[in-house]
């Protein structure tokens, strides 16, 4: 698509701060678009072909939020940590597979989706992030939660459709992790810390698909201190 068709876009972008170029078959920045970097609050171009972001994307410091899903990236730039004010972040369904440290930067960030990408490493730099409260990284190719995971401030992490086998039983002290998903991973029964079922806050544990049937899972040590949370949370929803 050319400038000219994209100008009621930028248009309308000037008076709401808010920019949609989904599914318009783009595969790098329209050379205009950074003439709208200092009035963006919200960028959406997701469902294009875009394979890289240009370091441009770095001057466009008052994004709220971003929406990349549904693209061909293979990284993304370390400049990103210069979106201060970021608090959703969309980098979904791409072929990503590793996360820049700059994300550490970004301390406004609530909402974070990864998911289905290829990402082999825990990103161990969203535990610095005290504000995020949702980290997904569901559909991905990692195999292990690492202790110092612990200090991700998350209520929700969702690592479904990894493979995963190990768990550190630290994510127990997770100080504000209440839903823990980790369907259809490579999870044997023993593989499930007692520290999470006795000690932690969480109180949503989805692990069916694994390498165990989920009756077994009612005799695990802790199963029912885990319970009793589960049960309290749902009469509270009720």
């Amino acid at each position: 698509m050319g400038n000219f068709g994209l100008q009621q876009h930028y248009e309308t972008a000037k008076k709401t701060g808010a920019l949609r170029l989904s599914q318009k078959k783009l595969d790098e920045f329209p050379s205009n678009l950074r003439t709208l970097a200092h009035l963006l609050r919200n960028l959406d171009i997701s469902e294009n072909k875009f394979t890289r972001l240009p370091d441009e994307i770095g001057e466009f410091t008052l994004l709220k939020q971003i929406n990349l899903s549904r693209n061909r990236l293979t990284t993304l730039p370390e400049i990103i940590g210069l979106l201060l004010k970021l608090e959703c972040f969309n980098a979904s369904s791409n072929y990503i597979e590793r996360i820049p440290h700059s994300f550490s930067k970004l301390s406004h960030l609530k909402q974070v989706n990864l998911s289905d990408n290829r990402i082999t490493e825990f990103p161990l730099m969203f535990c610095d992030l005290k504000h995020l409260d949702i980290l997904d990284l569901s559909k991905n190719k990692l195999t292990i939660i690492p202790d110092a995971a612990f200090l991700l401030s998350v209520t929700e992490l969702n690592l479904n459709q990894n493979q995963i086998s190990i768990i550190s039983d630290r994510i127990a002290e997770c100080s504000r992790l209440k839903t823990l998903r980790l369907e259809e991973n490579c999870l044997q029964l023993n593989a499930i810390p007692t520290r999470i079922l006795k000690e932690s806050k969480i109180s949503m544990l989805a692990l069916t698909g694994n390498l165990f049937e989920m009756k077994q899972f009612a005799d695990v040590e802790g199963y029912d201190d885990y319970m009793e949370r589960y049960t309290a949370v749902k009469k509270k929803m009720f």
